[in-house]
């Protein structure tokens, strides 16, 4: 019997062996290894959530109205960009959106069958593919930590369904060429998803979206998991190109695919509420900052402050050997970088998600080795 496909381990599983040394510290474990939000939301959108009294019917699963002109003004807020709500549309989250689109487009584009993704990154842009079964390629990256398009063969070119962008990079926090990207893929007709969800946690230079550059053969993809802390919730939307927005738009309503209603009622408040975010950027920054600055004192490696993201991403000449003294000595567990791709190997990735209390505790542990 041929053997199918037997999904690999979820990356995150396999730190579990460092785990029992990691809690034997006074006062626990502190995970720093998975990006999952840990501040309470604005009191407005959970007050929202519990009184839209939308629960009851099915939602539009493209997003209701209300989120749909919610997204529209936030874009035009903040990026200065004007898209209609036509080609703005709901989806659960951006992780689902990631998994799932490349099955959707094959279907949609049957001649091509290869899905080019960061090659450092994050590991669903891979799996997405995988899952569709296509051809996951790849794309080394520039010296700054975009994608390098020249590195692309025309072949590859040519069997191309679909590149896709994270800037800020997830691990890295490099940010992309996204107006040269979005150019390229309209010479090579090779749709541009640019998945921006860490766009508001922008440090060295003002939030870009590449929709800044252009509808025509660009998706972007935002969630409000990151930007107001609403990972639970699993709210994201999808917008830019009208005929691929409106593909995706169709098919998704056949495989249900509802963000529930009270979530959709709590993200339109989200939406429209800046503040909360601003006040978010600062706590980042400053456990990036208090973190970066330990982590280099104790370790002796040169940790820099990343462009954008709450990721701080370092070459530790081994990950692994890294995630396991700082889980021994800090109580604290990290990310090895072979996580996001092999050129990350030698690399650490440490999310800044703990209460500050807790980073405190890292803090203190370390430097009193």
């Amino acid at each position: 019997m041929t053997q199918g496909f037997v999904p690999p381990p979820y990356p995150y599983d396999r730190l579990d062996k460092f785990k029992q040394s990691a809690e034997k510290h006074e006062g626990g474990l502190v995970d720093l290894s998975i990006g999952t939000p840990c501040d309470p939301p604005a009191p407005a959108v959970i007050a929202a959530l519990s009184s839209s009294n939308s629960e009851r019917g099915y939602p539009p699963s493209i997003g209701s109205d209300a989120l749909r002109n919610a997204a529209q003004v936030w874009m035009q807020r903040k990026f200065d960009i004007s898209v209609p709500t036509s080609q703005i549309a709901a989806c659960i989250g951006s992780k689902e959106f990631v998994a799932t689109t490349p099955q959707y487009l094959k279907l949609r584009t049957p001649d091509r069958d290869t899905v080019l993704f960061p090659a450092v990154s994050y590991p669903t842009y891979e799996m997405g593919a995988i899952l569709a079964g296509c051809r996951p390629v790849a794309v080394p990256m520039t010296a700054t930590g975009g994608l390098d398009t020249s590195k692309i063969s025309n072949s590859d070119i040519k069997r191309a369904l679909m590149i896709w962008s994270n800037s800020p990079n997830n691990p890295t926090g490099a940010l992309d060429d996204l107006k040269s990207l979005a150019n390229w893929g309209r010479k090579n007709s090779v749709p541009v998803f640019s998945d921006e969800c860490y766009v508001e946690f922008t440090w060295s230079r003002k939030p870009e979206s590449i929709l800044q550059h252009g509808l025509d053969g660009v998706v972007v993809l935002h969630s409000l998991s990151k930007r107001s802390n609403l990972a639970g919730l699993r709210v994201g939307f999808y917008a830019g190109d009208k005929e691929i927005i409106n593909y995706l738009k169709e098919v998704r309503k056949h495989v249900g695919m509802l963000v529930p209603g009270p979530a959709q009622a709590a993200a339109v408040v989200a939406l429209g509420d800046d503040a909360h975010v601003v006040q978010q950027r600062d706590v980042y920054l400053r456990r990036l900052e208090i973190l970066a600055t330990v982590l280099s004192k104790w370790s002796g490696f040169n940790i820099d402050l990343p462009s954008g993201g709450f990721y701080l991403w370092f070459d530790a000449k081994d990950g692994w050997t890294f995630a396991e003294r700082l889980a021994a000595v800090g109580g604290a567990l990290v990310s090895p970088g072979d996580f996001y791709g092999a050129g990350g190997a030698n690399n650490v990735r440490v999310a800044v998600v703990q209460p500050d209390d807790k980073i405190a505790l890292v803090a203190s542990r370390l430097t009193r080795e």
